[in-house]
């Protein structure tokens, strides 16, 4: 959760005037700015590597820059660069000691070109650094070519009988035989044709993002708001085979980090077409996941995962998603109380989590997260975020 918490106090600092609770602590800590750049100078000085989450000691494990995951790292350095505008550096918060533009820049070249043997997905759509890049610098042709490729690439995976992008190929483990899979963490994706359809006056890509929203909220939202990780569909005719889980508890339980990307990405929806039905939907969403946080305020892996055999897998990375999911809806409600109550909720999720996960001594800055608890990847750190759509663009707020 090393990018997710850089960018959470930015946030904060834009929806705090009115709360008698600020921020914690940790996100002001010298820390932050200390393992971001020692993890970036490892990257560069090893551009095949990308950390995606860590061992149980704290380690960082690295993976390929066509791993899903890698574009996250290259995007925190921006979202500190963003701090370093908010809160100016000292000594205490340690913001000087890097040109974090240059650092985030420097992290993102080794991205493209993508490596031969890479094979085009959904989840390219994470690369969220490009999105950074544009807001501080519009004209960067390598960016513009970037966000469009990857708007293209989910384009093509698109299905009209469906209404959806396509996720996983039939390759992917968790993938039954010749079903269109859909998962809940698709809502992320949209950011790129939203941004693309601006850059090249493609309507098209809008309405991709947009039948993509529609579906899932028919499909994806029980009735109670809370989420299915995957519906399956039938590609020709687009009916809906099966809805299960591949990272949950159950087919029938609630993943919390699905839950917290189908926070944010309806709410980003909203921010991005002002339809109401968006905002509606997002509100049903936080109103599920802030009902289920137990009484001790950790957020589980799955909220209906057994309590026993103690303890439970927490999730930092579904809170500290949720978080900026709850900011962002926060930043965009039309109704003040529920602005408040948003952004209350927030923070306190991020001072429950601080509580429980701050991990000094680890690479990460967080522990306790889950990457996936059926696969028996659980108490790491991660490196799950979304920065430049998770930081909001604060520039834009």
């Amino acid at each position: 959760m090393l990018l997710f918490i850089v960018g959470l106090l930015n946030l904060f600092t834009l929806s705090i005037s009115s709360l008698s609770l600020g921020p914690p602590a940790e996100l002001f800590s010298p820390l932050i700015p200390q393992k971001l750049l020692a993890t970036v100078h490892t990257i560069n000085s090893n551009p095949g590597k990308y950390p995606q989450f860590t061992n149980v000691a704290g380690t960082w494990q690295y993976f390929s820059p066509n791993s899903w995951s890698s574009g996250f790292l290259p995007a925190a350095p921006y979202a500190l660069n963003e701090r370093r505008k908010l809160c100016p550096p000292t000594p205490e918060n340690g913001l000087g000691i890097a040109n974090w533009l240059a650092l985030g820049r420097s992290a993102t070249a080794n991205l493209i070109p993508p490596e031969p043997e890479c094979s085009p997905d959904h989840d390219r759509a994470f690369l969220v650094a490009f999105l950074e890049e544009l807001a501080i610098n519009p004209d960067n042709t390598t960016a513009q070519a970037a966000v469009i490729d990857f708007a293209g690439i989910l384009a093509n995976r698109f299905n009209s009988a469906v209404g959806c992008t396509r996720s996983w190929d039939g390759s992917e483990p968790y993938v039954s035989f010749n079903s269109f899979h859909v998962i809940i963490d698709n809502m992320m994706s949209l950011e790129f044709l939203f941004i693309a359809a601006e850059l090249t006056q493609n309507s098209t890509l809008y309405d991709i993002a947009v039948s993509h929203a529609d579906t899932t909220m028919k499909n994806h939202i029980r009735e109670d708001g809370s989420t299915w990780h995957i519906v399956e569909y039938n590609s020709t005719t687009g009916e809906v085979v099966r809805k299960r889980t591949a990272q949950g508890y159950s087919d029938d339980s609630t993943w919390s980090r699905g839950q917290a990307w189908a926070i944010y990405g309806f709410a980003n929806v909203f921010k991005r077409t002002g339809d109401e039905k968006y905002l509606d939907i997002a509100r049903c969403l936080a109103g599920y996941f802030l009902s289920r946080i137990p009484d001790d305020g950790i957020i589980p892996w799955d909220f209906d995962a057994p309590l026993l055999p103690a303890p439970r897998p927490a999730d930092s990375s579904a809170a500290t998603i949720a978080a900026a999911g709850l900011l962002l809806l926060a930043q965009n409600e039309i109704d003040e109380g529920n602005a408040v109550y948003y952004t209350e909720s927030a923070t306190q999720i991020v001072f429950n989590t601080t509580s429980l996960a701050w991990a000094p001594s680890w690479k990460s800055l967080l522990s306790n997260a889950t990457v996936s608890e059926p696969a028996g990847n659980a108490m790491t750190g991660m490196m799950y975020g979304v920065s430049g759509i998770g930081v909001v663009q604060v520039h834009e707020s």
